[in-house]
């Protein structure tokens, strides 16, 4: 399920903010009509290539934060897990010195409406309710603007880790094109030509180039 052009789900759930303190009902809400939010989803704490991925968005967070975007990072462990690897030290495994949010979907009902849960439910032969796949989050990540529109979103599997260059590559073009009307060309980066959506713009920026 494709969430582009649609209002993201929202939700309010429990979450460690600032590296340290458990919050009851964080909410995506608190965005809106401010700022521009990266959410994104990960397996699972204290595994392999999620630490990667989340202290390389950490390294980034002034690139973030200087475009007015406001990165969240998710999985189907608890608070409680999420307090204590955010409080390990990284060369132990962990991911202290975070500070953006870690959003708890121990549920699993965010990931299941942002459609990234790696598995469903299902009945077998006999009835019975069980889980088919593995009850965890793919590697999904979403853009979400300020008027709570997903405008991007990419979907890995859980083997592939993502590029946070790329997610800031997007952040520059969907704001590009929200300052100046003109669309962003194939491997555009800040600073490039953008183009008019026009027949006329379009031959004169592959002219150009």
């Amino acid at each position: 399920m494709s969430l582009v052009g649609k209002k993201a789900p929202l939700f309010s759930a429990k979450a460690v903010v600032n590296g340290h303190e458990i919050v009851d009902n964080f909410s995506l809400e608190q965005f809106i009509g401010k700022k521009h939010v990266v959410f994104f989803f990960y397996p699972l704490d204290f595994t392999f290539v999620c630490p990667t991925e989340i202290i390389a968005f950490q390294k980034k967070i002034d690139e973030f934060e200087k475009r007015n975007v406001a990165v969240v990072g998710c999985s189907v462990d608890s608070e409680f897990s999420h307090w204590a690897w955010l409080n390990t030290e990284q060369k132990a495994g962990g991911i202290k010195g975070v500070k953006f949010p870690l959003v708890a979907d121990l549920s699993k009902t965010i990931s299941e409406n942002y459609d990234v849960l790696a598995g469903e439910h299902e009945y077998n032969e006999i009835g019975e309710s069980c889980f088919n796949g593995a009850p965890v989050a793919y590697r999904g990540l979403f853009l979400i603007d300020k008027q709570g529109i997903v405008r991007h979103q990419v979907i890995n599997d859980l083997p592939l880790g993502r590029s946070v260059d790329e997610a800031i590559r997007m952040v520059d073009a969907l704001q590009h094109f929200e300052e100046h009307g003109e669309v962003c060309p194939a491997n555009w980066h800040k600073g490039d030509d953008a183009m008019n959506a026009s027949a006329e713009g379009v031959s004169k920026y592959l002219s150009e180039h």
